[in-house]
């Protein structure tokens, strides 16, 4: 068993968990934050991923034990006191889902190019959004939604 302290959207953990747990097993069966959804389990499809230390990371394929330390936001915390971020109100105006799997994902990868570039070209979001995948809306309402988000000042 290993035990860690990390900070996930802001607050405080000290987890214990057996040594091959991955961070998104960590985050949704130690934790209950179940936004974070598990698609391939293999780091291909983009389901899983949060922001690590200001980097968007595939959750399936970190194990819990690199997290020590770390600065993790979960999809559970781009709205704040219960109102969507101008991100996720996007991707609800832009239509930029449709069964919704994907969407946590695609909105964490989305923040962490927001986060780094308030303006990024259409090409930049592309390269974003690279390893999330989604079987319903064919991708261009989620590039337009990422557009419109940063439009309206989506990096805050």
């Amino acid at each position: 068993m290993k035990k860690i302290k990390l900070t996930i959207n802001s607050d405080v953990y000290e987890v214990e968990f057996a040594d091959d747990t991955t961070l998104l097993y960590l985050l949704r069966d130690k934790l209950g934050l179940t936004g974070t959804k598990e698609g391939c389990g293999a780091g291909e499809c983009g389901a899983c991923v949060v922001i690590m230390n200001g980097q968007a990371v595939n959750s399936c394929i970190v194990l819990a034990a690199e997290a020590e330390g770390a600065e993790v936001q979960t999809i559970e915390g781009e709205a704040k006191n219960g109102e969507l971020s101008i991100l996720q109100e996007a991707f609800v105006d832009c239509k930029g889902f449709q069964c919704g799997f994907c969407t946590p994902g695609m909105i964490m990868s989305a923040r962490a190019l927001l986060n780094k570039n308030p303006n990024p070209t259409r090409e930049e979001i592309i390269d974003a959004l690279e390893g999330n995948l989604c079987r319903c809306t064919g991708y261009e309402a989620i590039i337009e939604s990422v557009q419109c988000a940063a439009a309206k000042g989506g990096a805050k």
